[in-house]
Formats: structure tokens, C-alpha cells, sequence
């Protein structure tokens, strides 16, 4: 018995463990694409550190200016931003009870009707439990 064949299926097993050429190309090809983008990522970072460099000194000498406008922005930007939100919930909201009033049966009328009915029945409960609690004082 030979060296070559005491280490034959030592062989077969490594072959057929092996990856296959289209997972090689994938392992290629996503390897490729992330360097890429890893790459863009430092030569961005770069460029964004060297600009903050050269502008810090403009920043420095406009802060009293800029701070305050930024904050005048922020202000403005986020308050119309909530005026916007609450006018599309207002038109959502004027929407699904004109479509409940019309019965044409908006999501979630069915839960609507479910708590409608659950407190009419629980008002009606109460108010005959008074009842009895008021004839009994009498």
C-alpha cells in the first residue's frame, strides 16, 4: 500500500468540502464591492476632516453669526415641519369619519363600534346600579 493511496480520501474529502466556483465568485465579487466601498468611505472621511480644517477658522470668526441663525433654522424647519404633520393628521383623521359617517366602513370602525358599545353598556350598568343604591338610601 503506497503513500498515494492512504491519503486518497484525505484528498476526496478536501474536494468535496471545496467551495463551489459561483460561491467563489460571490466571496470575489462581495469582496471587491466592499473594499470599494470601504475605500470611498476613508477618502470621504478624509476630505469631510481636511474641510473642517480649512473652515474652522471661518467658523471661529462667524459663530456669533452662524450659532444663531442655526438655531432661527432648526426652529423654523422643525415648526413647520409639526404644522405639516398635524394638518396631514387632521385631513387623515376628518377623512376616515367622513367615510364612517357615509358607512363605507374605514379600518378600524369595527373597533369603534366594539368600544361605542362596550361603553354604552357599561354607562347603562351604572346608572341602574345608582338607581338601586338610591332606592336603597331612600
Amino acid at each position: 500500500m503506497s503513500i498515494d493511496d492512504q491519503n486518497m480520501p484525505t484528498f476526496q474529502k478536501l474536494y468535496e468540502s471545496a467551495p463551489s466556483s459561483r460561491q467563489v465568485a460571490k466571496f470575489v465579487t462581495a469582496a471587491t464591492l466592499g473594499a470599494a466601498l470601504l475605500f470611498l468611505s476613508a477618502l470621504t472621511l478624509t476630505g469631510t476632516v481636511l474641510a473642517l480644517i480649512m473652515a474652522t477658522p471661518l467658523i471661529v470668526i462667524f459663530s456669533p453669526v452662524l450659532v444663531p441663525a442655526g438655531i432661527t433654522t432648526l426652529l423654523v424647519v422643525t415648526g413647520f415641519l409639526f404644522s405639516g404633520g398635524c394638518a396631514v393628521a387632521g385631513i387623515t383623521a376628518l377623512s376616515w369619519m367622513y367615510n364612517y359617517v357615509q358607512g363605507k366602513h374605514p379600518v378600524g370602525a369595527d373597533q369603534l363600534d366594539y368600544a361605542r358599545n362596550k361603553l354604552a353598556s357599561t354607562a347603562r350598568d351604572v346608572t341602574e346600579k345608582a338607581k338601586e343604591y338610591g332606592h336603597y338610601a331612600a
